[in-house]
């Protein structure tokens, strides 16, 4: 599979990057290549135009409904509703957690019937139920976040390209759910919006550089590529904090990079990077 990072910046967009979003795409044993989106944060619709055409979405899959991890889903309702050239396809499949039709529909002060419904065809997580979306299967893993139902989110391909795990921690502190979620994924995408010794007295929020580390080692994981962090942090800092605890290969999320995930025999991914 691909992953193309389309924003990473925690918590608000920042100068260089739009809030958290992520592009995976993959192709099926027919040759059809399918596109799946992680979280839509505040920015994301504008440079995601960049990379697709947006006809082109075969799902969105929301971790929490924080706005910088979800609020762009409003704008890209517009784009479904009001071309003037008409969308001419179906509804766009939408994971989440439950609520999450009220919540985007109250954005934009809709009724709530019908609301967004006539632009996403929502369903609601359950949780360590696998949901099937052409050669991925995604599972959600509740994790701690002080928000109703805050997922981690594991796929794993099956396509053309070879079998191939990537874990995407959503917004998370340290927790076990992170840690089933993450289990011998070869590419673990992973926050860490907080730093060791300046937020310690902050938790069931965010993770360190350093607990990621710790949650990736625990879960086995054979690379960390660390995300979500806030303009104020120090992307040395947390990788240095990863690397204390974690020996596998730690990266940051860089925006508009695509990071091929490929599991060899030896075991390791191979992440071939470019912008």
């Amino acid at each position: 599979m691909k992953l193309t990072i389309i924003g990473c910046t925690g918590s608000f967009a920042g100068p260089d990057s739009p809030a958290s979003c992520y592009l995976v795409s993959g192709e099926d044993a027919d040759g059809r290549v399918w596109r799946i989106l992680l979280d839509m944060g505040n920015g994301a619709l504008g440079v995601l135009q960049r990379h697709l055409d947006l006809h082109d979405i075969d799902a969105v899959l929301v971790s929490h409904l924080h706005p910088d991890h979800c609020i762009d889903l409003a704008g890209l309702h517009v784009a479904v509703k009001w071309d003037p050239r008409g969308w001419g396809g179906a509804r766009i499949p939408l994971w989440g957690p439950t609520g999450i039709h009220d919540y985007l529909s109250n954005t934009h002060g809709l009724p709530l019937d019908p609301g967004m419904h006539g632009e996403f065809d929502f369903h609601s997580w359950v949780p360590e139920q696998p949901v099937r979306i052409g050669p991925f299967t995604v599972t959600p893993y509740l994790v701690e976040h002080p928000i109703p139902e805050p997922y981690a989110l594991r796929l794993d391909y099956d396509g053309v390209m070879g079998p191939s795990t990537l874990t995407y921690s959503g917004d998370t502190d340290a927790c076990a759910g992170l840690v089933r979620a993450a289990h011998d994924a070869d590419v673990f995408l992973c926050e860490a919006a907080y730093h060791e010794g300046r937020d310690d007295a902050l938790r069931g929020i965010h993770l360190t550089g350093r607990r990621a580390g710790e949650a990736a080692r625990d879960a086995g994981a054979r690379k960390l590529l660390l995300t979500h962090l806030p303009v104020w942090n120090s992307p040395t800092r947390a990788v240095e904090e990863a690397e204390e605890v974690f020996e596998g290969p730690i990266g940051l999320a860089e925006p508009a990079y695509t990071y091929r995930i490929v599991r060899h025999s030896s075991g390791r991914p191979a992440a071939a990077v470019g912008p």
